[in-house]
């Protein structure tokens, strides 16, 4: 951001494998999808619903299109920042979901393709060196359906970490 880092750990993610009918990139290359052609470590920045954006991060080498849509995140550097970008009453809405969060980090599809793995990108996945303790506190990682689609919804490529309040959507309970 203008101030500085905004951000916090990701609380749950989703995958998209290049077999997958929900996958961007299952019918085969376009200018929407490219960068998800590699090379990895990149961020896949589209739009959806022509008004809110998704940011993921592309895994695997050149020419395989498989990447992990970011879900949630907790809110826990430049919360001011998110806040002037996304004002919400309770801080669990702030980044509660793909959309919420680009709107919070201010992520559109200028970002698309930028460097994840370097701190000096204007967007990046940084290693948290208390990953252990946050999944401990936070965990267990869930593993359940994705949500918000229509195709290969049953597959098991979501994923979540159950005590945190950030996750967008929890299965209803019977």
């Amino acid at each position: 951001s203008p101030d500085g880092p905004s951000g916090g750990p990701i609380v749950e993610a989703e995958a998209y494998l290049k077999d997958d009918p929900a996958c961007h990139a299952f019918g085969g290359p376009t200018a929407r999808n490219q960068t998800m052609w590699g090379p990895p470590g990149r961020a896949y920045v589209y739009l959806i619903y022509g008004y809110h954006f998704c940011v993921n991060a592309v895994c695997c080498a050149p020419s395989v299109p498989e990447a992990v849509l970011i879900r949630a995140i907790e809110p826990v550097i430049g919360e001011e920042f998110m806040r002037k970008n996304r004002p919400v009453r309770e801080r669990r809405e702030l980044t509660n979901g793909p959309a919420k969060l680009c709107a919070a980090l201010n992520i559109d599809r200028r970002l698309d393709g930028a460097t994840l793995c370097v701190g000096e990108s204007a967007l990046w996945i940084g290693a948290n060196p208390k990953v252990e303790q946050y999944r401990q506190e936070q965990g267990p990682i869930v593993t359940a359906t994705r949500v918000g689609i229509a195709k290969a919804a049953h597959l098991p490529l979501r994923f979540y970490l159950a005590g945190s309040p950030f996750v967008s959507h929890r299965p209803r309970k019977l």
